[in-house]
């Protein structure tokens, strides 16, 4: 996710690669979110020029989109050229992003793996988490699919948490027909999950507690909704609020859930092996 943000007015709206506090911030996120997958995976996270969110906040959603389009095609894409010629060697991947990443992630998926079926074929999952995945973009993008269940392949997974008193309000990662899959059950229905189910959560430290997240998606919105959290401990605030609504928890889409999606990683990986035996 961005980690990169302008330390004055006048400085750069794109990040140096070399840039000390956006790199700081992304090993952070190493332990948070992409040690979801450290069990089943090898990792390949490589740093990119980040674009400053209070920039990117400032833009319409096209402006944004054609912004991170391009951005898409540079370091992402070229790292992805690299990690297929000298890493891959032919085995079955996974996708992940979060955030600014998640929307670098639809940008890909949409332009570079259409362009390279070869890599897109042995495409177990992308988790596009943090940012919205809609209709129309499925539309759209005829060779993408959004998940079912807890184990189907070659799918998309998606979804943004935010709590009650979101609904109405405006989310700067929420689009208009966005798609979200429950990370407890594993269902695109209303049907509830709670605390119970939840295998393990991230708490506010960053310390694996036990699961204190419910889920229930809200189709209307296209959200997940938890409703078992402390907002004040959770929620994006004051004053970045005002561009994320009053209980968005962004910042936890992954650590909500944390084991769930340990688990679903585990289940994705073995439902691919077991197709291709």
């Amino acid at each position: 996710p961005t980690t990169f943000g302008k330390e004055t007015p006048s400085a750069p709206n794109v990040s140096d690669i070399d840039d000390i506090n956006m790199r700081n911030g992304a090993r952070h996120c190493i332990s948070t979110q992409a040690s979801v997958f450290k069990e089943s995976c090898n990792i390949f996270a490589p740093y990119y020029r980040q674009i400053s969110a209070d920039y990117a906040l400032t833009l319409t959603s096209d402006e944004t989109n054609e912004l991170l389009s391009y951005s898409a095609t540079q370091d992402p894409a070229t790292a992805l050229d690299y990690y297929f010629e000298h890493y891959n060697n032919g085995r079955p991947f996974i996708l992940a992003g979060h955030s600014q990443g998640a929307n670098i992630l639809v940008m890909l998926l949409e332009k570079y793996f259409k362009e390279h079926p070869e890599h897109y074929s042995k495409m177990i999952v992308a988790y596009v988490i943090g940012y919205s995945v809609t209709k129309e973009y499925l539309q759209k993008n005829s060779h993408l699919h959004f998940a079912q269940c807890a184990d189907d392949i070659g799918v998309i997974v998606s979804y943004n948490t935010e709590g009650p008193k979101n609904k109405g309000q405006h989310n700067a990662v929420v689009a208009p027909g966005a798609i979200s899959i429950n990370p407890i059950n594993w269902k695109l229905d209303e049907t509830p999950a709670n605390i119970s189910e939840n295998l393990g959560s991230l708490n506010h430290d960053g310390i694996l507690v036990e699961g204190f997240a419910d889920a229930q998606v809200d189709l209307a919105r296209g959200v997940v909704v938890c409703s078992s959290v402390d907002p004040k401990l959770y929620a994006i605030p004051a004053p970045a609020n005002v561009l994320f609504g009053p209980e968005c928890y962004h910042a936890y889409d992954y650590g909500f859930y944390y084991m769930n999606l340990r688990q679903n990683v585990t289940d994705r990986i073995a439902a691919w092996f077991s197709k291709s035996k």
